[in-house]
């Protein structure tokens, strides 16, 4: 990735994250956070990476609502960004706090036995 599309990527996490928690009307996105955005070279897509509280039924659940508002989404984002073509939106799941957790968990109960 360039140094362009880092930047592009960080701008639009810090707009996406905005717009969910000020402007999106959409209840069923639920606790979701926005944790990363890798843009593309070509500019043509964007992959957004959620990571959501709850249960694998309301990760789902948001992820699908964010997905189908990904055209407001990306046409508020084109407001504010200005670019000859805008990304495409792509909304992935983020595992990586769920991991963090899990493995803070395995710690913590390793501590608790004196074996760690």
């Amino acid at each position: 990735m360039s140094i362009r599309t880092d930047r592009l990527g960080a701008e639009m996490q810090k707009e996406i994250s905005t717009l969910l928690h000020n402007g999106l009307k959409n209840p069923n996105v639920g606790l979701a956070s926005i944790s990363r955005v890798d843009v593309s070279a070509d500019l043509s897509f964007a992959k957004v990476r959620v990571s959501v509280l709850g249960s694998k039924q309301e990760q789902m659940k948001s992820l699908n609502a964010l997905q189908q508002s990904a055209g407001f989404i990306r046409s508020h984002l084109a407001k504010l960004i200005k670019l000859r073509k805008f990304p495409e939106l792509h909304f992935v799941f983020d595992e990586n706090l769920q991991h963090a957790a899990r493995i803070d968990e395995i710690l913590h109960g390793l501590k608790e036995k004196g074996e760690l």
